[in-house]
């Protein structure tokens, strides 16, 4: 009987505890709606608790909901661009790191790959180029690299207070709850793949500090050089 009764009251709690799980999940997700249709933050500490705590279960518990894959990671990477905008800002560019994709490059890409990533030549045949040419010209330390193990070593053997990331919403959102003890700001690919992704050249400017934010900006494709205009 009274082990019958213990049973019981582990089931009880456990019931609970998934009704409980089930409103948070809820909750988060109205908020992250309301953060990427409406600009506005509410509670990012509940958010961030429930995409850190509860990241499978979410991305589960959205798709059920017939919501698109990546809206976990979207809500995910809005709120860390939030909140650590300010503290991204007030340190200095030579104090930050500017990673980029290996699948920025150009299909007929001749760069070599070592143990801190891809070495671009500069060929400006891709936005990669660009890019690394601004960044290094402010200061920033720049990597391309081709996946999370380079972005551990990065890590581990530079010094950095801030990082500016391009990559997919779930890998740039993975990628900010392993970096979240410094400020991190992040820019997804307007298109995925392993090749050939696009980003949108002036959003990560603007991330950079190194252009003025605009209210329109054009996705602008790795495989086609960017407009002079917009970087020099």
């Amino acid at each position: 009987m009274i082990m019958y009764d213990f049973y019981q009251i582990i089931g009880q709690l456990i019931f609970i505890a998934g009704i409980i799980i089930v409103l948070l999940l809820s909750l988060s997700l109205i908020l992250g709606k309301i953060l990427i249709r409406q600009d506005r933050l509410i509670f990012p500490k509940l958010l961030l608790f429930t995409i850190d705590i509860f990241y499978g279960p979410f991305k589960k518990f959205s798709e059920n909901l017939g919501l698109e894959e990546k809206i976990v990671d979207q809500i995910g990477v809005e709120v860390r661009n939030k909140v650590n905008k300010k503290a991204f800002d007030n340190s200095e560019p030579e104090e930050r790191l500017l990673i980029l994709p290996h699948c920025l490059r150009h299909a007929d890409c001749e760069a070599k790959l070592d143990s801190s990533g891809l070495k671009c030549t500069d060929c400006n045949r891709c936005v990669i180029g660009p890019l690394k040419k601004k960044a290094e010209n402010m200061g920033y330390k720049v990597f391309i690299i081709p996946g999370s193990t380079f972005l551990k070593k990065i890590a581990e053997k530079n010094r950095f207070k801030a990082v500016l990331g391009v990559a997919c919403y779930q890998d740039l959102n993975l990628a900010m709850m392993k970096l979240s003890k410094f400020s991190c700001q992040g820019v997804p690919l307007l298109k995925d793949g392993c090749i050939n992704t696009k980003v949108d050249y002036n959003e990560v400017l603007e991330k950079m500090g190194a252009a003025t934010p605009k209210k329109k900006i054009n996705g602008v494709s790795c495989n086609s050089k960017p407009d002079k205009k917009s970087y020099i």
